[in-house]
C-alpha cells in the first residue's frame, strides 16, 4: 500500500524533500466551472467592476505563481508558463488552467489553485447579481513528467 509522502513516521506533517530528484519538464492542467444563472451571464459585459473574465484570468495567473504561500506542504517553483482560459457556457463559465515548470517536483497544486482561484474571481466580480452562484468541478484534468508518470482523466 502507497504512504502519503506528507507525514513523517510519527504521523507529523512535513515538506517532502525534492533535493535528489532530477529536474524534469512537468504540466498539469486543472479544470473548474462556475454556475451561474443565464439572466446573470447576460450581464457580464456590463459589469461595472470590469470584465469578470479578464480579471478571473489574471487572478489565476498570480495564484498559480503563489501556491507555496497558500498550501503549506507545496515547494515554491519557478514556473515557466501558466495560462488560464474562461469560456461562457449556457449554465455559467468552464475554466481551464495549464501551468508548466521544469523542476524536481510537479505542478499540479498550481494549476488547481489557478483554476480555484479564477472560479473564485469570478464569484467575486458576479456575486453582486446573485449570491447563489456555485463553484463546481475543480479537478485535475492531466498532467506529465515525474516519477509517477503521466496522468490523464478519464
Amino acid at each position: 500500500m502507497k504512504k502519503l509522502s506528507h507525514y513523517d513516521d510519527r504521523g507529523r506533517a512535513k515538506m517532502v524533500d525534492v533535493s535528489a530528484k532530477a529536474d524534469t519538464r512537468r504540466t498539469a492542467m486543472a479544470h473548474a466551472f462556475v454556475a451561474i444563472k443565464p439572466a446573470v451571464l447576460k450581464k457580464l459585459p456590463k459589469n461595472p467592476k470590469g470584465d469578470p473574465l479578464e480579471v478571473a484570468r489574471i487572478a489565476g495567473i498570480a495564484a498559480a505563481k503563489r501556491t507555496s504561500e497558500l498550501i503549506p506542504m507545496c515547494h515554491p517553483l519557478m514556473l515557466s508558463h501558466v495560462d488560464v482560459d474562461l469560456k461562457l457556457k449556457p449554465r455559467g463559465v468552464r475554466i481551464t488552467s495549464s501551468v508548466t515548470t521544469t523542476g524536481p517536483t510537479g505542478v499540479e497544486m498550481e494549476a488547481l489553485t489557478a483554476a480555484a482561484v479564477a472560479a473564485l474571481t469570478v464569484y467575486d466580480m458576479t456575486k453582486a447579481l446573485d449570491k447563489g452562484i456555485e463553484i463546481q468541478d475543480v479537478y485535475l484534468l492531466s498532467k506529465t513528467g515525474g516519477k509517477s508518470g503521466e496522468y490523464k482523466r478519464k
